[in-house]
């Protein structure tokens, strides 16, 4: 077995990004780990370490020299190198000399494309320490940093200024230049709890150096249980439990190292404004926990975490009550002047906000989207009154001083002044849900005037962006068309409404403010981009009764390949075909559908529309057809109700018909009528099939 050693890696630095430190972290660490992996150089499962001020990885078994290398160097063709007498030629000898070896030493190598000199040696393999700094050099180059700074003199670009790195393999410090900075053994602990460098013996003892004298707790998940921990416990203590959410709980982490809970109050005067006022002063500018009480309300009570214990946590308390004061003034100071205007009051200024150049104001879109939710209102059981108005409204609060603060609450806020405004509920409702869901997983607009809008207001901007030739590329989508497209169909399917996709792309792309070359054929890039987003939610298994793994690419193709208008048919379709793909006669009729597609893109004859069983002359002929007759009135009446899953049983009696006919009768007859008799009663059952799903796409297997 080769001799093996534990690598470690920290870089140190000013505080990290706490909102990307977790990415770094993951990053980093499989960009050392597949680095070492991809040089040869064995080793066990990394672990990462990450926080303000440090990146650190450890990875276990890291063999100390590769293996040695077996190095092939293909020269010239032989009969380039030797003449025709066998003597080597000015060819054969400059590769020689070239390697390092007389003519004679080198190999020849016989290929079914010929032959050539070839030289053969063993390299001894690199030493890790020698190794190890670019693959370090490496991983950090290719760490998702949009932004990179340069500090001091040098001309090195990380994220943050560089202090200190350490690297050691076994009990050895590695020497290279990481960041510009030697590497060494002296790690650093808290920045005011352990002013002094701290010397590490080897990487195992990494943690427990940093925790013991240092005070830092290294590893992120580590500190995270202890946010946690200490806040669910505070908020106890409050009477009360701690409002967590994850992505806040994430990046509280990310900003200490010794975690610290505490807890403050602020004037209780400040519980009238609405709950998510609170919640984003709290959460998103002071990075605090509310606190909700056992009746549900909030309590003016929060928590928060310092990076160190006090001597005086009086004082820390008093500190952060101060800080939060004036974020809290602000806000009720907002709330009480934006209440002194209604929304209706403030929809004329959206006349001076552009909402996209080439596609208007923001007044224009909010016409644009009432005229599109007022076709929905009908097929969707919605007020076409309470849709016009909400849609006049829905963009007003972009106007009022607390969202322009908060852009989060765009939407709720909306929701609260039309109500303190005495707009109807049904429009309150529907201007907060004109932008569910707004991630993935979100809820839904429930109501259906608010369903009108969250429909409306993506196609216009979907048909809008399109129009002017803004679609996403590759991962960048500044508009978040992929979003609002998911968006679109989540709301169609999962909310159970059957409503055709292209009508609605085709009256979006009617209304936009630009000049289209050619309308059917935008509206048809649309529609096939909207699928595309329809396709990764179903192979990703995030559609409802769909696990992942239960939709492959063949079967969503047999279904895409029939373009159904309405995604909720779409979803309906599938569930069908999924199940008959477990049916012990579906590889066979894909087969059969397979052969059938194939002979009739094939066929040069003009094939009849209908069948004469007179021309038959085949028992198996003249059995196909009588099956396919015999369910063909079970199938359109199967077809009309979108009973798909009975159309597909019934077609799945067809297989010993089919098999049989395939085995006994030849299509391609001489005889020119019984020819295409054959071929219009396999066109008769390839139009069966294609009622529901292009089964000639599935995997037959």
């Amino acid at each position: 077995m080769p001799a093996t050693a534990d690598f470690l890696i920290e870089i140190g630095t000013e505080e990290l990004p706490p909102k990307a430190l977790r990415d770094l972290e993951q990053d980093f660490a499989a960009g050392v780990a597949g680095g070492i992996a991809a040089a040869g150089l064995g080793g066990g499962a990394a672990q990462s370490f990450a926080t303000p001020r440090r990146l650190a990885v450890r990875v276990p078994g890291v063999v100390l020299e590769q293996a040695p290398q077996r190095v092939e160097k293909r020269g010239p063709p032989l009969k380039v190198a030797f003449d025709a007498a066998g003597k080597p030629t000015r060819a054969a000898r400059a590769f020689a000399e070239g390697c390092g070896v007389a003519v004679d030493a080198l190999g020849k190598l016989e290929t079914p494309a010929g032959a050539w000199l070839v030289f053969s040696s063993e390299v001894a393999g690199k030493r890790a320490v020698d190794v190890l700094p670019a693959i370090v050099e490496a991983a950090l180059a290719a760490l998702p940093i949009p932004r990179r700074m340069r500090w001091g003199s040098r001309d090195t670009e990380f994220v943050r200024p560089a202090h200190w790195v350490v690297m050691l393999l076994g009990t050895d410090v590695v020497p290279g230049i990481v960041l510009g900075l030697t590497s060494g053994r002296a790690t650093r602990g808290h920045r005011f709890l352990a002013g002094e460098a701290l010397s590490l013996a080897a990487p195992a003892e990494y943690q427990s150096v940093l925790a013991t004298k240092g005070h830092v707790v290294a590893d992120f998940a580590e500190r995270r249980a202890r946010v946690l921990e200490q806040a669910t416990a505070a908020g106890r203590d409050l009477g009360g439990d701690a409002i967590i959410e994850p992505d806040v709980l994430d990046e509280v982490t990310a900003l200490v190292e010794c975690p610290i809970a505490v807890t403050g109050r602020f004037d209780e005067a400040y519980l009238d404004l609405p709950e998510e006022v609170l919640m984003a002063t709290l959460q998103g500018h002071q990075r605090y926990f509310p606190v909700r009480g056992r009746d549900g309300r909030l309590l003016a009570r929060f928590i928060t975490l310092a990076n160190l214990p006090s001597r005086d946590p009086e004082q820390v308390r008093l500190g952060n009550e101060r800080v939060v004061k004036p974020r809290l003034a602000d806000a009720a100071f907002f709330w009480q002047k934006d209440l002194a205007r209604t929304l209706a009051a403030r929809e004329p200024s959206l006349a001076d906000i552009v909402f996209q150049k080439g596609l208007g104001t923001l007044r224009d879109k909010s016409a644009r989207v009432a005229a599109l939710g007022a076709a929905l209102a009908g097929p969707l059981g919605a007020d076409p009154a309470a849709v016009a108005r909400a849609a006049l409204l829905a963009k007003a609060d972009l106007t009022t001083d607390l969202v322009k603060e908060f852009p989060e609450l765009q939407g709720r806020m909306g929701y609260y002044y039309a109500r303190r405004g005495g707009e109807p509920d049904a429009v309150a409702t529907a201007i907060e849900e004109q932008y569910l869901p707004r991630q993935a997983g979100d809820r839904l607009a429930a109501t259906p005037v608010g369903q009108c809008l969250a429909l409306a207001d993506r196609l216009d901007t979907l048909a809008g962006v399109f129009a002017l030739g803004k679609r996403p590329s590759g991962n960048k989508d500044p508009f978040g068309l992929r979003r609002s497209a998911l968006g679109l169909v989540r709301t169609l399917i999962e909310a159970g409404l059957d409503i055709s996709l292209p009508s609605l792309i085709d009256a979006a792309v009617a209304a936009q403010p630009v000049k289209i070359a050619d309308r059917a054929a935008l509206a048809t890039d649309l529609y096939d981009f909207i699928v595309e987003r329809l396709r990764a939610w179903y192979l990703d298994g995030q559609a409802p009764g769909f696990a992942s793994g239960d939709v492959s690419a063949e079967l969503f193709e047999a279904v895409r390949e029939r373009r159904p208008a309405s995604p909720l048919d779409f979803h309906a379709r599938l569930k069908a075909v999924k199940g008959f793909t477990g049916m012990a006669e579906a590889a066979s009729l894909a087969v059969a559908n397979k052969r059938i597609a194939n002979i009739l893109k094939s066929a040069k004859d003009a094939i009849p529309e209908r069948v004469d069983p007179a021309l038959f002359d085949a028992a198996e002929e003249k059995q196909l057809h009588a099956a396919v007759e015999a369910l063909a009135g079970k199938h359109r009446a199967s077809l009309a109700s979108r009973s798909y899953e009975d159309v597909l049983k019934q077609l799945a009696t067809l297989r010993d018909p089919v098999d049989t006919f395939f085995t006994a009768v030849m299509v391609m007859a001489e005889d020119a009528g019984k020819r295409r008799n054959r071929l219009a009663l396999l066109q008769q059952l390839r139009r069966l099939f294609l009622d529901v799903a292009d089964l000639s796409c599935l995997n037959a297997s």
